[in-house]
């Protein structure tokens, strides 16, 4: 484990947030919303109306322009969402998760609890000097990101489907070859 049980959940949600930006679209519609919150779990508050969904896709967009940006651009940014969002970390145990860090309250609304989540995982990246395991996806046909969390920092692509289609698309060239 590179960061904090914690923190690598908040960096593969924050990653599959992203994600749901790119071809074929994702949460376009409530159903989908309250399928991607529920399967990451998010507690507290919730309105479950569009506002609120609207609300989390901006912060999607903003959190893809944080986690392509250069490492001074990010520190600003991630301060900002912090800043923005009245952060006050605590140390919290609930739902069969052991001691970790909350920084908002659980009334705040679902866009800033997902955006401070988002920034607290992004500031142990960035104290660890780990910014470069924040990746796109060597696919040419993807653009979805990906946190590399390898011991040798070797992934490439988002997931197995990218995978699996670049080794079958390299040994087609390298038979060909033959």
């Amino acid at each position: 484990m590179i960061f904090a049980h914690d923190t690598e959940v908040a960096l593969a949600s924050t990653v599959a947030l992203i994600n749901t930006g790119h071809e074929p679209q994702g949460l376009t519609s409530q159903e989908e919303f309250e399928e991607f919150v529920t399967a990451w779990e998010w507690t507290g508050s919730r309105t479950h109306d569009a506002a609120e969904l609207r609300q989390v896709l901006r912060l999607r967009d903003r959190l893809q322009q944080v986690w392509l940006a250069d490492e001074q651009t990010m520190v600003e940014e991630v301060n900002r969402l912090l800043r923005d969002c009245r952060a006050l970390p605590q140390l919290v145990r609930h739902d069969g998760w052991d001691w970790h860090l909350h920084a908002t309250r659980a009334e705040q609304p679902l866009a800033e609890r997902m955006a401070v989540e988002a920034a607290m995982a992004l500031v142990d990246v960035i104290r660890s000097g780990e910014t470069e395991r924040l990746a796109v996806c060597d696919a040419e046909d993807c653009d979805n990101v990906l946190i590399d969390l390898s011991r040798n920092r070797s992934r490439r692509y988002c997931d197995a489907g990218c995978t699996n289609r670049m080794a079958a698309q390299a040994y087609r060239a390298r038979r060909a070859r033959i």
